[in-house]
């Protein structure tokens, strides 16, 4: 027989690893890539890697966040619940740094020129990094947590 909730939580554990390995992987090795390239060269870089990122990673964390709220706010959840509770926080304040934060850094980026760089410019990768490292520890953390929950199954 299937159960239920522990088939959810497997999910979300998988789902909330997945948001916390790609912020981890970029924060490894896409960063340092980004900073060691001179402004024209990252533009065009950055604007490339958001092609598939940009519309595929909010579905996957607010579907995690949404898996999680669900094994919170009922019975399945059992024991666990309060720790699935943490996680969707955490994977919503994910979100609310990747909204507020780094989103519009990457709609900026994506306006300008590569060939083109304004004499004015200023680099978003100082700022853009320190959103992303705050998220990547949000992610990991909350991964960490559902982790915990199905343990607690």
């Amino acid at each position: 027989m299937v159960n239920g909730p522990a088939v959810l939580a497997a999910g979300v554990c998988v789902t909330s690893g997945l948001v916390a390995g790609v912020l981890f992987a970029v924060a490894l090795s896409v960063l340092p890539a980004l900073d060691a390239m001179p402004p024209d060269r990252y533009v065009h870089a950055h604007q490339l890697l958001g092609r598939h990122w940009d519309p595929t990673m909010p579905v996957v964390v607010l579907g995690s966040f949404a898996a999680d709220t669900a094994l919170a706010a009922t019975p399945a959840g059992g024991r666990g619940w309060p720790v699935f509770a943490a996680a969707a926080v955490l994977l919503l304040l994910v979100s609310v740094v990747s909204h507020f934060g780094n989103v519009p850094i990457n709609r900026r980026v994506k306006g300008i020129d590569p060939e083109a760089i304004p004499p004015d410019w200023r680099d978003p990768r100082p700022l853009w990094r320190r959103w992303h490292l705050a998220r990547t520890v949000l992610a990991v953390v909350a991964a960490a947590l559902n982790a915990t929950g199905l343990a607690l199954l």
